[in-house]
């Protein structure tokens, strides 16, 4: 009789039942309380990146206008002083004298703060202001270049005694008394003394008809106007929250000596310097500063790019930026909605959920109980009637109809138990087949063991047939070139016998003759294998065509497979005695699930009768009438098999014979 399973334990049943309870509440509650929070910090943190990427966008448009807007103001420079040169004014006073008065007057209109004339050989024609005298270092490379025939303008920086050549007044303007400035790089220094002048040089006709340089700059050191107008023309209209403001800059080497950034009040920061963080990447390493950075006493998103010399170094820095503390305030303002957002959400989803919950739970409770009788030994034991009509009441109407079902199944139960008694004689047939095969195993066995002791055996009476042949070489010396034919004979027939043992060792014992694995591009193994059969193909008049489309690999042993494909290869032109295309293709096939390489050798020879054909791999079969031991394709079978593949056939008599070798990818294990 069938021991009756103990009943269920109440304590065991109650944690059960509260486990499940934990479930239906955790697939309740899973969405809001974790997967939602995941999700919106995933999205959260997507927006704050992208927020900061435009707002370093934002600067870094602004500072392509900026660069724009500098280059602009050093090209009306050039073309001003050019046009001044070329001007019929230009060389009436040239001729009159009165090239002195000439320039005061332009340098005024055109807001110079210096204007002179000077020829090739260094001498000062005239110049503006009256007096002005520039050294020989104020004459840099784009006065060279003037002088030479091409104009050019350039920012360049002189040192107080240049200026001072130059203008006293601008040598006045450019000295800034340097403001100690947090972050800063430490110096020694107090004072910049230096200044930052758009230096321009034109051509000009002197009154002898030789060539001069006509020389012209304005400092951009206290120049407010320009970096006014800048900050005008990027952050006029510009959408900007409120409390943030936008800021231009221009720096001599790291000090600010043109800004419309405030220190504090209406005093600009004029002398202070930039963070040793920007200073070394702008102009220690000549990169673009596109990122939040601290200026003078608050941070601001900041783009800064180097400004060079007419001699390409580097001596200052081009800046805009606005204010980061708005933009910052506003995206947290954004994340604090979000998340009181999502908690207002929580607060009402959630007692609808564990509503819903608890109406899940009393019909499975019932459920558990019925189980439970069930499990104790009463089959008569129902759910009944569950007042829900969702799929929790149909799983129990269901429950009780299976329950009545199941005194039914036990007679059912009891025929399959006969049918299965058919089926295990059944098995036993097969297993008495199964047997058979395993003998005839046993004696292939046995045969491959022969097979390898006579081939063994045969290999000693080679070795002294080769051995007492080349004593008798050496011992006849010249004289053996009379026989020298018949030795060659021997020594082929020899080499024949050594090839019979190897393959009839090789199909004895294979795994003794198993290669190194490697991966392996099959189009490379057939391009090797062209190479060593190439005198066969020139003596048997045979072409070649190829066709490589295979992407993938295989892991294989390369001398195993290159010696598959030159047998398949030598085969095909034994095919051919009379010549013939000899196609060659790598592709790449999937079968039965698995990808994988083909490799197809065609001919298009005698071809194989259908009788022949289902014995091609058999050992010991061959179809040529001479010359095969009948154990290359029952070798080259048995090594594509080690690796998990197949060789195929396909043929027709007098049409030729198509040969496939299929190798996975992945070798199994």
């Amino acid at each position: 009789m069938r021991e009756r399973p103990a009943p269920a334990d109440p304590a065991a049943s109650g944690w059960r039942l509260r486990s499940v309870r934990a479930r239906l509440l955790a697939i309740a509650l899973l969405p809001m309380v974790a997967v939602l929070p995941v999700v919106l910090g995933f999205a959260l943190f997507w927006w704050l990146t992208q927020f900061d990427a435009l707002l370093v966008s934002k600067a870094h448009d602004d500072l392509i206008i900026a660069r724009q807007y500098l280059r602009r103001i050093m090209e009306r420079g050039d073309e001003q002083i050019a046009a001044l040169g070329q001007s019929v004014a230009f060389a009436e006073a040239g001729r009159s004298g009165g090239l002195e008065a000439l320039l005061e007057a332009r340098r005024t209109a055109l807001g110079l703060d210096f204007l002179y004339l000077t020829a090739s050989d260094g001498t000062i024609l005239a110049a503006s202001p009256a007096g002005a005298k520039p050294s020989g270092r104020a004459r840099r490379g784009v006065v060279g270049a003037a002088l030479g025939g091409r104009r050019e303008t350039g920012i360049d920086v002189f040192d107080a005694q240049e200026m001072a050549s130059l203008s006293a007044q601008m040598a006045l303007r450019a000295r800034l008394d340097l403001v100690p400035t947090p972050a800063a790089a430490e110096t020694d220094r107090t004072v910049e003394t230096r200044g930052l002048v758009v230096h321009s040089a034109s051509p000009a006709p002197l009154p002898n008809g030789r060539v001069g340089a006509l020389v012209g700059g304005s400092l951009l050191n206290g120049n407010l106007g320009f970096v006014d107008t800048l900050n005008d023309l990027i952050y006029a209209h510009a959408d900007l929250p409120g409390g943030s403001q936008g800021t231009a800059t221009l720096f001599l080497d790291d000090v600010r000596v043109a800004t419309n950034v405030r220190l504090f009040g209406d005093r600009r920061a004029l002398g202070t310097r930039v963070s040793r963080e920007v200073r070394d990447a702008v102009l220690g390493q000549g990169r673009t500063w596109l990122d939040s950075a601290f200026v003078v006493n608050d941070r601001y998103i900041s783009a800064y790019e180097p400004i060079a010399d007419s001699a390409g170094h580097r001596v200052g820095m081009l800046y805009v930026g606005f204010l980061e503390r708005p933009f910052r305030l506003a995206r947290w303002a954004m994340v604090a909605a979000v998340l009181a957002a999502f908690a207002v959400a929580t607060l009402v989803t959630v007692p609808i959920l564990l509503g819903l919950a608890r109406a899940v739970f009393h019909p499975l409770e019932r459920m558990n109980r019925t189980i439970a009788a069930v499990d104790a030994g009463d089959l008569g034991a129902r759910t009944g009637t569950v007042p829900s009509q969702d799929e929790i009441g149909l799983v129990a109407r269901r429950f009780d109809e299976l329950l009545d079902r199941l005194q039914a199944r036990d007679a059912e139960l009891r025929a399959f138990a006969r049918e299965l008694d058919a089926r295990v004689e059944e098995r036993t047939r097969q297993l008495a087949e199964t047997r058979q095969q395993l003998v005839m195993s046993e004696k292939l066995a046995s045969i491959g063991e022969i097979t390898a002791g006579v081939a063994h055996e045969i290999n000693n009476p080679i070795a002294v047939i080769q051995g007492n042949l080349e004593v008798a070489r050496e011992a006849l010396g010249p004289a053996a070139d009379e026989v020298r034919v018949e030795f060659d004979l021997i020594d082929q027939q020899v080499h024949r016998v050594n090839m019979i043992v190897t393959r009839l060792l090789q199909f004895a014992r294979p795994d003794e003759y198993a290669g190194y694995v490697e991966t392996v591009v099959p189009a490379d193994v057939v391009a090797d294998c062209l190479v060593l059969v190439r005198h066969l193909l020139e003596r048997a008049d045979v072409t070649i065509e190829r066709s490589d489309t295979a992407s993938r690999t295989v892991e294989v042993s390369r001398t195993e497979l290159q010696q598959v494909v030159i047998n398949l290869m030598v085969n095909a032109i034994h095919a051919m005695p009379e010549g013939g295309p000899l196609r060659l293709r790598t592709r790449d096939e999937d079968r039965s699930g698995h990808a994988g390489v083909a490799v197809e050798v065609s001919d298009t020879g005698v071809g194989i009768p259908a009788d022949r054909l289902r014995k091609i791999f058999d050992p010991f079969f061959t179809t040529r009438s001479h010359g095969g031991t009948g154990l290359g394709l029952s070798i080259s079978y048995t090594l594509i098999a080690r690796y998990g593949g197949t060789i195929t056939v396909e043929s027709e008599p007098g049409r030729g014979s198509t040969f496939t070798v299929w190798l996975p990818t992945l070798r199994p294990e």
